[in-house]
């Protein structure tokens, strides 16, 4: 008989595989252990024909049952389900207890058909003696995004795409006080919801000194300018 081109189809495993109708129930299953990591006892299979029945290819005797009594379609699914509890199933996706090799770092830069190689050779990188640094580059590209999203001292915003956080900023540039590479935004927000009031570790951006904390101190990517004007609570109460 000819053979069928099905998809095994389990937790586990999913490819076409050539099944030959003259295969008992239990050949069958014996040939998907390899396939599917199941092991025969353990398998409950299901024929998923093109209008999504599922048909069951099971007998009382699966030695005396062979494949070609049931509807074989090419290219049809032939879905392979684990009957064991989950706690007895072997974690296949796990790479925990997989030994890994390293190359060590030494090993590698001297090879020469390496990735690493070709890129000193071609002075791309790290190796481009014109290229900026790491850091000059996160700088660069933070400056970059303040001038795209046109976010300059005095305009409105909101910060991130938050309705209720909206405010004015007063701020744009370095805070030697904040961690981090490249310029931040300054908003004073309409609500008192903020970190600070303006001044972080004795350096005062703006405003005068104040136990309302108004300011926030955020990254460009998360500033929106816009026509935000001040959100009035009580019109919404009296719409109410």
């Amino acid at each position: 008989m000819v053979d069928v081109p099905l998809y095994v189809v389990s937790d586990y495993a999913s490819s076409e595989r050539r099944i030959t109708p003259s295969w008992s129930i239990s050949q069958l299953k014996a040939k998907l252990e390899s396939i599917t990591g199941i092991p025969p006892s353990c398998q409950r299979i299901f024929l998923k024909t093109s209008s999504n029945e599922k048909i069951a290819i099971e007998a009382p005797n699966e030695d005396a049952v062979y494949l070609q009594q049931f509807p074989l379609t090419p290219y049809a699914d032939l879905v392979v389900v684990d009957t064991r509890p989950v706690s007895a199933r072997p974690n296949l996706s796990s790479t925990a207890g997989v030994e890994k090799f390293v190359l060590p770092e030494e090993e590698y830069e001297k090879k020469t058909d390496s990735v690493l190689a070709w890129k000193k050779a071609q002075k791309l990188g790290r190796f481009d003696p014109n290229a900026p640094s790491h850091e000059q580059a996160k700088i660069a590209a933070i400056a970059q995004e303040i001038e795209a999203r046109g976010i300059a001292v005095g305009k409105r915003c909101r910060v991130g795409e938050d309705d209720t956080r909206r405010g004015e900023i007063k701020y744009v540039g370095d805070v030697p006080e904040i961690p981090g590479l490249g310029a931040w935004v300054g908003v004073q927000l309409d609500e008192p919801v903020g970190k600070n009031d303006g001044g972080i570790g004795g350096t005062r951006y703006w405003g005068e000194e104040s136990q309302i904390k108004r300011g926030i101190f955020v990254r460009p990517e998360r500033v929106e300018v816009g026509d935000f004007p001040v959100l009035d609570y009580l019109e919404d109460m009296e719409e109410i």
